[in-house]
């Protein structure tokens, strides 16, 4: 029989790409969401089985069947039949997302965790939960080890999602340690690539919105801070291995290749031709000035390595902005 794999969040910008590559291996997918952030324009080819692969292909036959489900996490999840993996990847995930949703995102965080747990638990499958590296907060640590705790600001405006994440991860150990859940914790970090939204906030869908329109493209704070970006194929790759593998402790997965947001914001403007000119605003409140994964663990245990180089990413970035400008 084939895998199943639930899938919460599965209509945003990750949890999309998961469910497609995780169909194209030959797991039936179970997605859940309630579209408060996530959009079904994402996962409409999914149900047509309008994959990578002609139908006609031999390969064809062993993809995995895709169901969707709307529904709120934060109330009890029903799934019939047997699961053999919950990936709870619903959350708002952006600083406008979470600036403007704070409550929904503590809710998700906490309420939906605890569901998505709950169902992993009655159907005695793997739990696998998408953490941040903004559980590190504005980090005193460079680059960010596993082990690294975090300085966050739980009273800031941020506090509701690095919270949320922090409590998250609780949770999961918790179930781990006490009923014995096999439970894995993945810290992403700055991720892109097509199926972001435009209005998303984050840095390389704000500017490519803004340079592929011919306009200013705006820095928050002087630009030095830094990120490291990571293609979405090369992360769902990570989650991916996380999942099968045999481990319990959280893992970084990222790119470690670090450079600064006004370096992006460049590059982002070259590549797409754009007549854009920098303009700088205020730095908003505990922005993280650096922020550089240690991917040691993911290396090592995981055989995890990103291949995607930053301007072969933002060149399929690019396209599909075109696209919705």
């Amino acid at each position: 029989m084939k895998k199943r794999v639930v899938i919460t969040g599965a209509a945003g910008f990750i949890g999309s790409h998961l469910s497609e590559t995780l169909l194209d291996r030959g797991y039936d997918v179970i997605g859940i969401d309630n579209l408060l952030t996530g959009d079904t324009a994402n996962i409409a080819h999914l149900a047509n089985h309008d994959l990578s692969m002609d139908s006609r292909s031999p390969r064809a036959s062993s993809r995995g069947d895709f169901t969707f489900i709307k529904h709120d996490v934060t109330n009890y999840i029903y799934v019939e039949g047997p699961v053999d993996y919950v990936l709870h990847w619903a959350s708002p995930a952006s600083p406008i997302d979470y600036l403007e949703l704070p409550i929904p995102t503590l809710k998700v965080g906490a309420l939906g965790t605890h569901k998505a747990l709950g169902l992993a638990k009655a159907k005695n499958a793997v739990f696998v939960i998408a953490s941040t590296s903004e559980v590190y907060g504005d980090p005193l640590e460079h680059p960010q080890k596993e082990t690294y705790w975090g300085n966050v600001n739980p009273v800031g405006p941020r506090g509701v999602y690095d919270e949320a994440k922090r409590f998250a991860e609780a949770m999961t150990m918790a179930y781990h340690r006490y009923h014995g859940l096999d439970t894995k914790i993945v810290r992403i970090f700055n991720t892109y690539g097509p199926r972001m939204r435009l209005n998303d906030g984050r840095a390389v869908p704000a500017f490519m919105s803004q340079a592929l329109r011919n306009e200013d493209v705006t820095i928050f704070g002087d630009g030095s801070q830094t990120r490291s970006f990571t293609y979405v194929t090369d992360l769902v790759d990570g989650i991916i291995r996380l999942m099968l593998s045999k481990e319990n402790d959280p893992i970084n997965i990222g790119n470690p290749r670090e450079m600064t947001i006004k370096e992006i914001a460049e590059t982002i403007i070259r590549m797409t031709g754009s007549t854009s000119k920098l303009v700088y605003r205020p730095l908003p409140t505990d922005d993280p000035k650096i922020r550089q994964p240690d991917i040691t663990r993911a290396r090592t245990l995981l055989g995890f390595e990103p291949k995607v180089p930053l301007e072969e990413g933002l060149v399929h970035t690019i396209e599909y902005f075109r696209t919705k400008i």
